[in-house]
């Protein structure tokens, strides 16, 4: 809840390295997309004696398939014999570790979330609706990867006109009750079951809010 997930950068077009995470996100107190946030959380983790990897994960897009390799990247965390999707990367997802296993749910503050076998990966599920329907957030596969791998694709979504990060700008950060975020001109503040939203009517308002709810002087 201190560290906003983001494409400012990206919007500025300036470049994100992938090998100077501290400075940007510690030093600079910024955000950043998954490649940025798990890598630097991959490396905290490591360092204070977490068994952890950097994994590969496909997202689950609104034409009811699957994205690219290294389209994103989350962490699996291992405690004695017990495996554990960690993901501080992915916008609005779980705060807890997601143990992964047949069957095991964890009921988190964000919802219920399972990990299950899906063909030869995994697949991570939310539940929709009280009635039971889960619906899946992305697959990945257990295989260990390096920083380098996801290069490709974190200079893809820098670039591309296809990638939704080129399209508008977006920072935003859970909070206890809700969320808050700026999309494009336009803040929305989540409070419970409150949703309240603004449009900035210019650069300099949008200036403020970067300040005023995330911390952040460009």
């Amino acid at each position: 809840m201190n560290v906003p997930f983001e494409n400012l950068d990206i919007q500025n077009n300036i470049k994100i390295d992938l090998d100077n995470l501290f400075d940007k996100i510690v030093v600079r107190k910024r955000g950043g997309f998954c490649y940025e946030l798990n890598g630097l959380f991959y490396q905290l983790l490591k360092e204070i004696g977490f068994t952890a990897k950097m994994v590969s994960a496909r997202v689950y897009t609104n034409k009811k398939s699957y994205s690219a390799e290294f389209d994103h990247m989350a962490l699996i965390i291992s405690i004695k014999d017990d495996h554990y999707i960690v993901d501080v990367g992915f916008g609005e997802f779980a705060f807890s570790p997601l143990e992964i296993g047949p069957g095991k749910e964890t009921h988190d503050p964000r919802g219920i979330f399972k990990v299950e076998s899906f063909d030869d990966t995994c697949k991570v599920v939310k539940k929709k609706n009280p009635e039971g329907e889960f619906i899946p957030e992305y697959i990945f596969s257990e295989k260990e990867r390096q920083i380098e791998e996801f290069y490709a694709m974190c200079y893809y979504h820098q670039t591309s006109k296809e990638s939704h990060f080129t399209q508008k700008r977006i920072c935003s950060l859970p909070t206890q009750n809700g969320r808050i975020t700026l999309t494009g001109n336009t803040l929305k503040i989540t409070e419970k079951e409150i949703v309240v939203e603004r449009q900035l009517n210019n650069e300099q308002e949008v200036q403020q809010v970067l300040w005023n709810y995330f911390g952040i002087k460009l």
